[in-house]
């Protein structure tokens, strides 16, 4: 683990973690949890990291929040606990909760709107090998995998094409790891951070952990009241206090959190 910023104590941080009452830990999936793949369906999590999330899922006094840009079903599926996690999908459209109760917001009509006419512009671009995905509120274009001149080629025709709809204000385009998104303005992972932390005692013991730019807007906003933790093999400027690579810190951290619980 490497401390990234000089705001965080990260002895004090752990002895609070020790002694609190309250803990709730954020995570994203892919690329946090579990290892990319070129095919979204078979990134797995990283082995032990089910069963230590299914230890701290069962503890009185932890929150297990994963929140992910997959549809929150699939998160649910591809984690497969024996206790249903609270999941915010698609970036903060979809909750699920743990007693299995399901919510997704719906876009209004003129994000509908720009996303259909997105959606049919990049059709013909599924020849390149590039994956297209709809989501509620977004479209999204992956190109994990493919040449870098592909990649390069694919990137320039969407900036070209999604450029001009995003202009229009109602969405924005985004990057991501492996792709673009075009997505409804308004929820993302920041929102679903804060209505988390809204929820939660003001002395409980927080942190949010996330690998890729589209955690950076989680990462601000958690840090007001706890740990944002960057999880890559690689470092890359962030907005996170402290940085740790997958797949071993990782679940030396997520241990820590359940030997913190199962102390209280």
């Amino acid at each position: 683990m490497q401390t990234l910023s000089s705001r965080i104590d990260m002895t004090d941080f752990l002895r609070r973690l020790e002694t609190a009452n309250r803990r709730v830990l954020m995570l994203d999936y892919d690329g946090t949890l579990a290892p990319f793949r070129i095919k979204p369906k078979q990134a797995s999590p990283y082995p032990g990291v089910v069963e230590l999330l299914d230890e701290l899922v069962a503890q009185e006094g932890t929150r297990v929040v994963i929140v992910s840009g997959r549809r929150a079903a699939e998160v649910s599926s591809l984690l497969s606990l024996d206790r249903q996690p609270e999941i915010w999908g698609a970036h903060g459209w979809e909750r699920l909760s743990p007693d299995g109760g399901a919510y997704q917001q719906e876009p209004e009509a003129a994000v509908r709107e720009a996303l259909t006419l997105a959606e049919a512009g990049v059709v013909d671009l599924r020849r390149t090998g590039a994956r297209l995905e709809h989501k509620p509120a977004s479209v999204a274009v992956h190109w994990r995998g493919l040449p870098v001149p592909t990649v390069a080629k694919v990137r320039e025709e969407l900036t070209s094409m999604w450029g001009p709809i995003a202009d229009e204000g109602v969405l924005e385009l985004l990057p991501f790891d492996g792709g673009l998104e075009l997505r409804a303005r308004g929820n993302n992972k920041q929102a679903a951070v804060r209505a988390v932390l809204a929820e939660t005692p003001p002395d409980a013991v927080s942190a949010y952990l996330g690998d890729d730019v589209t955690d950076e807007d989680a990462f601000r906003a958690v840090k007001p009241r706890g740990l944002a933790v960057l999880v890559r093999p690689e470092y890359r400027k962030t907005a996170a206090d402290v940085w740790i690579r997958p797949p071993h810190e990782l679940l030396a951290f997520i241990e820590r959190w359940r030997r913190s619980g199962s102390a209280s």
